[in-house]
């Protein structure tokens, strides 16, 4: 099933995709690949989710941030390509989680933005993940992702 089709299916609308808040572009094609700079949960009015994780934040609340992480990113894929059906595969994905010590959840949260990318592109969509912990991110956002994609011929 094509991941446009599936998005109708789901009832998910993606967001406008963010503008960059400082000197890099949101994503490049190379290879045969797409790579896609980090997105924090930045919602359509250019508000965050921030926070710390394991310090005031719980795990579900991280879990929403991973997934609008999730949001952006394929609103960033459909910029770049045009169409989500032009992705092959989600190849690899790396999740910050802005983490107080001793929170070891955060393969958890980023399931928020992985489990996305599978409800859209199926096993396609299951990548190669790191899910680690930052004492600070950008703007003290709680959770920021990247991505690399392969592309369709």
């Amino acid at each position: 099933m094509s991941a446009e089709r599936r998005l109708t299916e789901l009832g998910i609308v993606l967001p406008k995709p963010p503008n960059p808040l400082a000197n890099y572009v949101p994503w490049r094609i190379g290879g045969g690949l797409l790579f896609l700079s980090g997105v924090g949960p930045r919602r359509e009015d250019g508000t965050a989710i921030t926070g710390v994780l394991g310090d005031g934040l719980g795990v579900p609340e991280g879990y929403a941030a991973a997934r609008l992480c999730g949001l952006n990113l394929l609103a960033n894929m459909r910029g770049a390509l045009g169409s989500l059906d032009r992705v092959d595969t989600i190849l690899k994905v790396l999740g910050m989680v802005r983490a107080a010590p001793g929170f070891g959840e955060h393969p958890e949260v980023i399931d928020g933005c992985t489990d996305l990318l599978v409800e859209v592109f199926g096993d396609a969509g299951r990548p190669a993940r790191s899910a680690v912990g930052m004492g600070s991110l950008p703007r003290g956002i709680a959770v920021e992702v990247e991505a690399v994609v392969s592309l369709r011929d």
